[in-house]
């Protein structure tokens, strides 16, 4: 059984300093960080706050990415992906279900379906030229609503493998929209080959 959460805390303060700082994460070590560890520090630790506050979309009638099921650059009669705009990387594309479910409730059938759309819009962002590779996320803290994150890495940029892919995008500038959007399109209509769909909505 997982801690709860006062052992939790308690467990994490034991490695801390005595202003609840704990010590630099090993990653800020690696070449490719985008931060330098002089100078750095972790942020206090807080305690747990429980119950946790809703995530947008708890009630489907407030979710605001039910409202925008018919928005995006390619659709299914299920699924909807999208480009997210004003990013670092070359694109970044966001996969939601058409209809309220979060990863844990997803049923059987959509959830093989991920699996293979999840394969295919990685492959067609992975055939764009000058895309080396395409990252998956899911964090789902935010809203209730299923959302799967797509970041192209930029080809030859090795400083920004892996996980701190992220943070550099927030770090780089916004990258040109006119060519996120033809690669984008690009994505889509090798979309509508390999698994059908549209690039209108489908009722």
């Amino acid at each position: 059984m997982a801690l709860d959460p006062d052992e939790f805390y308690d467990h994490a303060l034991a490695a801390a300093d005595d202003e609840r700082r704990l010590p630099l994460a090993r990653m800020t070590g690696w070449d490719i960080s985008p931060f330098e560890q002089d100078g750095l520090r972790v942020s206090p630790l807080r305690p747990p706050v429980v119950p946790e506050p809703a995530r947008h979309g708890e009630d489907p009638a407030d979710c605001k990415i039910c409202r925008a099921r018919d928005e995006g650059i390619w659709f299914t009669e299920n699924w909807r992906l999208a480009r997210v705009t004003g990013v670092g990387v070359p694109l970044a594309l966001m996969l939601y279900p058409r209809d309220h479910h979060d990863l844990a409730d997803l049923p059987d059938s959509l959830a093989a379906e991920l699996g293979l759309l999840t394969t295919r819009i990685v492959r067609h962002m992975q055939a764009v030229p000058h895309i080396s590779r395409a990252h998956v996320y899911r964090i789902g803290d935010g809203a209730a609503h299923l959302h799967l994150w797509f970041f192209a890495r930029p080809l030859g940029q090795s400083q920004l493998y892996g996980s701190w892919l992220v943070v550099w995008d927030d770090l780089l500038p916004e990258h040109p929209a006119d060519i996120a959007d033809a690669d984008a399109a690009t994505v889509a209509d090798a979309l509508v080959a390999s698994h059908g769909g549209s690039r209108s909505p489908v009722a």
